[in-house]
């Protein structure tokens, strides 16, 4: 048995997704969202057992959204107004905070286990909820905030090739010398675009 833990949480970026379809699951190109001091993740789960025969026999189980939790550095903007589907313009760097059309993006980063082995991943499809902001007086000391961005990820509609069913994301342990992970975040991963490295 190995005993490890999960350490660090690093170069986040989001994809806006464009299409997604029975026969297509398409993204924009990667960009940086912000920096990351913390991301956390749970997931809706919930189980019911049926009894037949006087004794527990069946059991269903069910996963819904995730909810991912991001501590960040303060958002500029523009990058705010993207992802929650509010106005920016950009000639006067103003974003009005009004009604707000849902987009959907992918989100990609990385994080290590403390042995030292990378952990890369993508989660497919999500919003972004429109996070707090917490100003305080400036004192002699160095207080600052950043914001805390909260992430509903959910599945594709696409299914894809290699499973055959929808994803909400996927996670690769990039040990030993399985895949070229150099472009990983270049482009959106998918189930169907991770593949082992050629000879």
């Amino acid at each position: 048995m190995i005993i490890r833990e999960f350490r660090g949480i690093t170069d986040l970026v989001i994809a806006e997704v464009t299409e997604d379809t029975v026969e297509n699951f398409t993204t924009g190109t990667p960009e940086e969202f912000a920096g990351a001091s913390e991301l956390s993740r749970t997931t809706e789960t919930s189980s019911e057992t049926h009894y037949y025969n006087n004794i527990p026999a069946v059991v269903i189980e069910g996963t819904g959204a995730d909810t991912v939790t991001i501590s960040a550095s303060a958002l500029p903007l523009d990058l705010l107004a993207k992802i929650t589907g509010q106005y920016h313009d950009e000639a006067t760097g103003m974003m009005v905070e009004c009604e707000r059309t849902t987009k959907y993006f992918a989100i990609g980063y990385k994080t290590e286990m403390t042995d030292g082995t990378p952990i890369f991943v993508w989660r497919l499809k999500g919003t972004f909820g429109i996070p707090d902001s917490t100003h305080v007086t400036k004192d002699n000391g160095t207080g600052a905030n950043g914001q805390s961005v909260t992430y509903t990820g959910i599945s594709t509609t696409h299914k894809f090739t290699k499973t055959g069913k929808e994803a909400k994301a996927v996670v690769v342990e990039i040990s030993g010398d399985k895949i070229d992970s150099s472009n990983f975040f270049e482009t959106v991963q998918t189930p169907d675009t991770v593949k082992v490295k050629s000879e």
